[in-house]
């Protein structure tokens, strides 16, 4: 039991609690374990860094002194190896780093007292090596030059040896304490230890043996403190670092975006596990490391911290790797893209003859897919505003973000690395081509984004999709194509990969985009595969392949809830057409409950079944060469901009007032004109028709052999007159 040296209170130690952050502390253990967090000690200055100051506490331990510790710039510091400083011990980490903090006192005067830390005690400097715990001499001119004597008196400083004394109160010597104090190299080691142990010689030849190793430190300093800033960091990767939080880490990838602040600049940096943001600050909203940008490829150091939520690099450096540093990490980087991107399970969900005809198709979309999340590139999913473009987009959405999730770091990675946004149409016109454009070389010049990996479903696969392609391909932006449609040929030289089976001269009749889509977010991620198999079921409106409806079954859904779900979403995907609804079209989708879309299904009934009421009042039906034709005229019978839509009221339409093999349904509207037909029907062939006989019409073919046919207003009538004569040559 003793007194606290700064308020006399009896205490275990030689201080009290409530005093210990007055008092600084001369630390002579051996780890960094026996620090104690919170006190204040003398230190020496080891070497710098880019984020910080390698501080010497005592002869065998070495701490961090932090850039954002500091009160100042690191570059207005003025101190050098082997100056004293006083710093606080914030932290001792598991791995034995120490963490330390910025003291406004830099003078041991500036403190209310000063003790001794030894490994497992604390002494007054008065006291230590009087009981053992020392070696030190209680005379400063004693003979007794012992190693252990020279070890002990690493403890003072000059300033220490001004207050210092010995057993019979007289002042010690300064020249001794001087003679003994270590020189470190730049490396936390202390360089004159061993000239330490042989200053019997005398205090001149102990002078100058310090003056020599002080020399030789100085020579050597501009080699020492980028040589030896530390102990080299061993690389880790990105998916390891969520368990090194608090912790300096060595990451090595590319960067694959940069945005600038208003604070620090924020580079995001990949490697072959995983994407994480890393904080590099030079001053507020200016761009720190200026040379590096997307696609460089480089070694960075930091601390992993956690940021709002987020895992986050606080940057402390970041170097450009070249040569054989960088083709490594390239090398690295590419086979762990071939390895992941490649489908865990290349099985399809069901035997379908359409489907497997482009077996190979969806896999190489799939990978497509799984690469462009890897290398961290946004999937922009366009899809048609319909039912089985709604479900065919949301299947590889269901894929698609839980990868996200696994190699982003950020918690609302999924809402900037993936996008889904519908189509006004089936058509990938200039229209939306330049929306893409626009938005892509925004994201990359405000946010450093790459570009992304453009996947149209349900849409896009016919020759007036071209030059959309053209243009994402003009800034090297890759593009992909799955279709239910009769596609064209020069869309698959347009676009990385085309999947439509009537490129593989299928029957497209029973297919849909959603049953192409649902195989291909089963590759895309294996862990969704049962999650997904209801919904190919959930596109067709009659005639559902028996495997889907078996699928479905399985999975819990039977007819009433599949008929629900895809009238609901077909209702949903009218409002707000130009938003993916990503939260909605989930819950209709994917809850087994089914309250809501059986609630959004019996609004779809309502109004359609009151559509379909006006538009049978207004049908006309005329017989040509054999074939029943029911004509609506679109533009005076049906609300333009209300529910149902001019296709899906068409649709109905001709599922319901069909009598036999032979009859065909006309919407005509004030400048477009849609047909459905029982029987195979080229669109192609009849636009061809009606623009032979009516040259004036302006007639031209939109969306290929399944699209529609689109004219100028004035030449209505005879559009139509030149329809009706032209389907008898145009129907298969």
């Amino acid at each position: 039991m003793g007194n606290c040296i700064i308020c006399g209170i009896p205490v275990d130690g030689e201080i009290c609690e409530s005093h210990e952050e007055d008092a600084v502390f001369e630390f002579e253990g051996t780890s960094a374990s026996q620090l104690s967090p919170g006190r204040y000690y003398r230190g020496t200055v080891d070497g710098y860094a880019d984020f910080g100051v390698f501080i010497d506490i005592g002869s065998h331990v070495t701490g961090l002194l932090h850039r954002s510790e500091l009160d100042q710039r690191l570059e207005s510091l003025d101190w050098e190896p082997g100056d004293d400083v006083y710093v606080q011990v914030l932290d001792v980490r598991d791995n034995g780093n120490v963490d330390l903090g910025w003291s406004i006192r830099q003078r041991e005067r500036e403190f209310r007292g000063k003790l001794i830390e030894t490994a497992d005690d604390e002494f007054r400097p008065e006291d230590y090596g009087e009981d053992g715990s020392g070696d030190e001499s209680s005379d400063a001119g004693s003979d007794s030059d012992s190693e252990s004597s020279a070890d002990s008196s690493v403890e003072t400083t000059d300033s220490a040896a001004d207050e210092s004394v010995d057993s019979s109160g007289s002042q010690s010597a300064p020249d001794a304490s001087n003679a003994t104090e270590p020189v470190t190299n730049g490396s936390g080691s202390v360089a004159t230890e061993s000239a330490a142990a042989s200053t019997s010689t005398g205090a001149a030849e102990a002078d100058a043996s310090a003056d020599t190793a002080t020399a030789d430190v100085d020579a050597d300093t501009d080699v020492d403190a980028d040589a030896d800033e530390g102990p080299a960091l061993k690389r880790t990767t990105v998916d390891a670092i969520e368990n090194q939080v608090g912790s300096v880490v060595r990451l090595e990838g590319e960067i694959t975006g940069v945005r600038q602040t208003s604070g620090p600049t924020v580079f995001e940096l990949r490697d072959e596990t995983g994407t994480v943001e890393c904080a590099a600050f030079e001053e507020a909203g200016v761009r720190a490391y200026p040379d590096v940008d997307v696609d460089d490829v480089v070694a960075l150091e930091g601390e992993v911290e956690r940021h709002y939520g987020d895992l986050q690099v606080e940057t402390e450096m970041l170097d450009q790797l070249a040569d054989e540093e960088r083709q490594t990490v390239v090398d690295r980087l590419e086979n762990a893209l071939e390895r992941e991107a490649s489908p865990d399970d290349a099985s399809l969900l069901a035997e379908h003859d359409a489907v497997a005809a482009v077996e190979d198709g969806l896999v190489d979309a799939a990978t497509e897919i799984r690469r462009a999340v890897m290398e961290a590139r946004p999937v922009v999913v366009r899809h048609g505003a319909t039912a089985d473009g709604y479900v065919a987009g949301a299947a590889i959405e269901r894929a698609v973000l839980p990868l996200i999730r696994e190699k982003h770091t950020r918690d609302d990675a999924e809402y900037h690395y993936f996008e889904r946004r519908p189509l006004d149409g089936r058509v990938y016109d200039m229209d939306a081509a330049t929306d893409d454009v626009t938005s892509m070389l925004e994201a990359r010049e405000r946010h450093g984004e790459q570009l992304p990996l453009v996947v149209l479903v349900d849409a896009g696969s016919t020759v007036e999709s071209v030059d959309g392609y053209d243009l994402l391909s003009l800034y090297d932006a890759d593009a992909l194509v799955v279709d239910d449609s009769n596609a064209d040929e020069e869309v698959a030289d347009a676009v990385s990969v085309a999947v439509a089976p009537s490129l593989a001269s299928e029957d497209v009749s029973d297919v849909t985009s959603t049953a192409l889509s649902a195989n291909i977010a089963a590759l895309v991620n294996n862990d969704v595969r049962e999650d997904v198999e209801h919904l190919p079921a959930i596109s067709y409106w009659e005639d559902t392949p028996e495997a889907y409806t078996d699928l479905a079954t399985e999975a819990g859904f039977d007819e009433t809830a599949l008929s629900e779900r895809r009238e609901a979403v077909a209702l949903e995907s009218y409002y707000q057409s130009y938003k993916d609804k990503r939260e909605l079209v989930a819950d209709l989708l994917f809850d087994h409950d089914g309250d809501l879309a059986a609630h959004v299904s019996e609004q779809f009934r309502s109004k359609l079944d009151t559509g379909l009421e006006t538009a049978r009042e207004n049908l006309t039906t005329e017989d040509v060469d054999g074939n029943t034709v029911a004509v609506l005229d679109t533009a005076a019978f049906t609300h333009r901009y209300n529910f149902p839509t001019t296709t899906l009221l068409l649709d109905a339409l001709h599922r319901r007032e069909r009598e036999d093999d032979s009859f065909v349904t006309i919407g005509l509207g004030d400048d477009e004109l849609h047909v459905r037909a029982t029987e195979s029907l080229n669109v192609r062939d009849l636009g061809d028709a009606i623009a032979e006989a009516v040259p004036d019409a302006g007639v031209h073919v939109v969306g290929g052999e399944d699209g529609h046919v689109e004219f100028l207003p004035g030449e209505r009538d005879a559009v139509r007159q030149a329809a009706l004569e032209a389907l008898d040559d145009t129907l298969a």
